[in-house]
């Protein structure tokens, strides 16, 4: 590329600055990620690098403004700032099938909600086969990564989401309506008993809380790094990058709305019954102790 052309990169699996240091002038890098489907998810995550120029950041909030799409500020890191604060969500609805939720279940809860389809259709829609491809990778990397059996085992058995007919859900020809399958559901239980993980009912209020309060906590992390400017940019990539319903404002208003101080009361119950996962985050417990609404955090460094 000739000198003074701005380089950027779509990717949510590597490292900006990686590539960045890899290059005479680190601070022409920095990260323009879309989210699938691009032509239609307005969210527009722009990822500063640590040597990014300022023009360079600027430029890339501003074509995203151009081209349609909602641009949010992001600091660089393992998933950025979109997909980090949404990884707990996958992890407890995963979590949650071992314990004995069905995705039925889980779906119903979330669309009555607010959002268009459920998690667990969203992922027969990608297709399975994604999240198993980047769960072998990272446990290959991190031998303490949390493996998901049962997630795994559904992939391990053919079924890939809508594409091959079969995923969380059974699909009849021709038909993208999910319909639940008894069959899987019984595979489950007896995976769940060969793991040793007792199986109990849940309410939908836990449910939906265990979701997201999960992500809440994450948000709370991220701003306490530095890695958002504030609150509201985390409602942004919400509502424009993962369908959060709009009337909900977002995850951090939706949160504001049942208060800081019982969103951190039930992340420290948790923490106590299911360990460092959901152990509770500076920001939050400041907010919480001062009876401070997120929309107020401040992060503790600069980006």
């Amino acid at each position: 590329m000739k000198p003074g052309a701005l380089l950027y990169t779509n990717t949510s699996g590597i490292d900006i600055d990686i590539m960045a240091n890899a290059t005479k002038r680190p601070q022409d890098v920095a990260g323009m990620h879309f989210f699938a489907p691009a032509n239609v998810m307005k969210l527009f995550e722009v990822v500063k690098g640590a040597k990014s120029a300022p023009d360079t950041l600027a430029t890339a909030m501003d074509l995203g403004r151009k081209i349609g799409k909602i641009s949010a500020m992001a600091g660089n890191g393992d998933g950025f700032v979109a997909n980090r604060s949404r990884g707990p969500f996958g992890t407890e609805m995963n979590l949650m099938i071992e314990e004995g939720a069905l995705a039925e279940q889980v779906d119903k809860v979330m669309v009555e909600f607010g959002y268009p389809i459920g998690p667990f259709a969203t992922a027969d829609l990608s297709g399975l086969d994604i999240g198993y491809d980047s769960r072998q990778r990272r446990a290959a990397q991190d031998p303490n990564y949390r493996k998901m059996p049962i997630a795994d085992m559904i992939v391990e058995m053919g079924r890939l989401g809508q594409k091959t007919g079969a995923g969380w859900f059974r699909y009849e020809k021709g038909d993208r309506t999910p319909h639940p399958d008894p069959e899987l559901a019984q595979k489950i239980r007896e995976k769940a008993a060969e793991l040793g993980i007792p199986q109990r009912q849940f309410s939908d209020e836990e449910i939906l809380r265990r979701l997201l309060f999960a992500s809440v906590n994450e948000a709370c992390k991220i701003l306490d790094e530095g890695k958002a400017y504030r609150a509201s940019d985390i409602d942004v990539m919400w509502l424009n990058g993962f369908g959060f319903p709009r009337y909900r404002g977002g995850l951090m208003y939706w949160a504001d709305t049942i208060g800081v101080a019982e969103v951190y009361r039930q992340i420290q119950a948790w923490h106590q019954q299911y360990g460092a996962r959901w152990a509770p985050s500076a920001l939050l417990r400041q907010l919480a102790e001062s009876g401070t609404p997120l929309r107020e955090a401040k992060p503790s460094r600069p980006m």
